[in-house]
């Protein structure tokens, strides 16, 4: 197949670019909890001090501790506290494409929609979710991918009738009626579970983490209609693993992942769990190389976990995805390190793999996309600060976004078979906020308010194999 080349010109930053940004996004900040559980403080000499209790948590379920013991796979389980049953809704149906987008660069292969998805803003009420359920399914894709925000859906402590935490569960009910299978990424420990500030973090005390996770089990139906759960989002970046209690690696990452896991196995044996994609990046002060955070992973047990699957997030940046690093005389910033080439990315989390004995492990790439600024300027809105460093994102043009991502999705589906899944990043995270921000999540977004669809949203349907 033929693949579009970028049209590189002049556009070329002075100096090639530290990686350690990517696409993946916070989702709409809390307000600081007024109320805060006590922990127990975690055992180790790196741990930071709790914050000072103004409540008794609820601890339910299994309580995850040194001695702990998985249950057996037949163990009853727990009554739940009736919930709400939601109400059907409306079903979509497609809606056309308005004017002409004009032909792919290439000739459309035939894919399977059963094993692609698209990642949903998921902090939404219960139309504008109806809404974005609608577009998921003109864009054809079988599985969606939420971030399960837990400082968002329990600012208070575990209170299983929190508001936000049974909209949430509602909108997923919907999903699973509209056919979709659900990937949760569950991310984001609220400030009343840790004691550092500012970025996004884990749990001071990890069974804090296993205590939010039995109450989703027990006490709502996200359980009944969750597919796969992905464990936290790219450790190996500070601003999601800003913490004291941990290892800023992939042993202390193991750290969470463990209990985690074994909880979840305990309420569903045959649940899809997946572990935390890891962002393509180098070691700085912000960031852990993923390659060598995978590594440390294996290092601190992961190869005894033989019934999971490997979470990967193989950006390509601006270069296209037949493409491999690195070219004589690359001086664009972005085309001379490994850590910005899809077939790298990918193939190198696999060589780890299969060098600790995880052969048979599936990897599941739970974001994938190319960005493009092209469009975006022509509502007035510049690149994202620094200018400078984000000049790539005006190398690929909407219709090479479309070509790109098609074309990555065929090597995955026709030529490798080790691919489980892949979520499309991302469906509708450009919004007014987004857009007067200039964040680069809006690059990736198939919707943008003020313009049309981008090819791809119309693309990608047509290179689906029809049932």
């Amino acid at each position: 197949m033929l693949v579009c080349l970028l049209a590189l010109g002049a556009c070329m930053p002075p100096t090639p670019i530290p990686v350690y940004i990517t696409p993946t996004p916070s989702d709409t900040p809390t307000a600081a909890p007024t109320n805060v559980p006590t922990l127990d403080p975690i055992p180790t000499e790196t741990a930071g001090s709790p914050l000072e209790p103004t409540r008794t948590p609820m601890v339910i379920g299994a309580i995850v501790g040194p001695n702990y013991t998985i249950p057996p796979t037949d163990t009853p389980r727990a009554t739940r506290t009736p919930i709400e049953t939601v109400p059907p809704r409306p079903s979509s149906t497609p809606i056309p494409p308005t004017g002409t987008i004009g032909p792919s660069p290439t000739p459309l292969p035939q894919l399977d929609a059963g094993r692609v998805g698209v990642q949903l803003f998921t902090n939404l009420g219960r139309e504008e979710w109806d809404d974005s359920l609608n577009r998921s399914k003109e864009l054809g894709v079988r599985w969606i991918k939420v971030q399960m925000n837990w400082a968002f859906l329990q600012p208070n402590g575990q209170n299983p009738s929190e508001e936000v935490l049974r909209t949430f569960e509602l909108n997923l009910e919907t999903a699973d009626q509209a056919g979709f299978q659900i990937l949760l990424s569950i991310v984001k420990a609220p400030q009343w579970t840790r004691s550092t500030q500012g970025d996004d973090a884990p749990p001071d005390n990890p069974q804090a983490f296993v205590d939010f996770l039995n109450m989703v089990f027990l006490e709502t139906k996200i359980d009944d209609v969750a597919d796969a759960i992905e464990i936290w989002n790219e450790p190996n970046l500070r601003r999601e693993w800003n913490t004291n209690a941990y290892e800023f690696s992939g042993a202390g990452y193991m750290r969470l992942f463990e209990p985690a896991y074994r909880t979840i196995r305990s309420y569903r044996p045959d649940i899809t769990i997946i572990t935390a994609a890891l962002a393509p990046t180098s070691n700085t002060g912000f960031s852990v190389d993923d390659r060598d955070f995978l590594r440390q992973m294996y290092a601190a047990g992961l190869g005894n976990f033989t019934d999971v699957a490997i979470g990967s997030h193989p950006y390509g940046w601006g270069n296209p995805p037949d493409a491999r690093c690195c070219a004589p005389g690359g001086d664009l910033g972005w085309d001379d390190d490994p850590h910005f080439f899809f077939l790298n990315n990918l193939e190198d989390t696999r060589a780890i793999m299969d060098a600790n004995g995880h052969n048979n492990a599936p990897i599941w790439i739970t974001e994938l996309g190319w960005a493009t600024w092209q469009d975006i300027q022509t509502l007035g809105y510049g690149l994202p600060d620094p200018p400078e460093n984000n000049l790539w994102m005006n190398y690929s043009s909407p219709i090479q976004q479309a070509d790109y991502t098609i074309r990555a999705l065929e090597i995955l589906q026709q030529e490798r078979t080790d691919i489980a899944g892949v979520i499309l990043w991302n469906l509708n995270y450009a919004n007014e906020l987004t857009l007067q921000n200039r964040q680069e999540i809006i690059a990736y977004s198939l919707l943008i308010p003020g313009l049309p669809p981008r090819p791809l949203f119309y693309l990608l349907p047509l290179a689906f194999a029809p049932r």
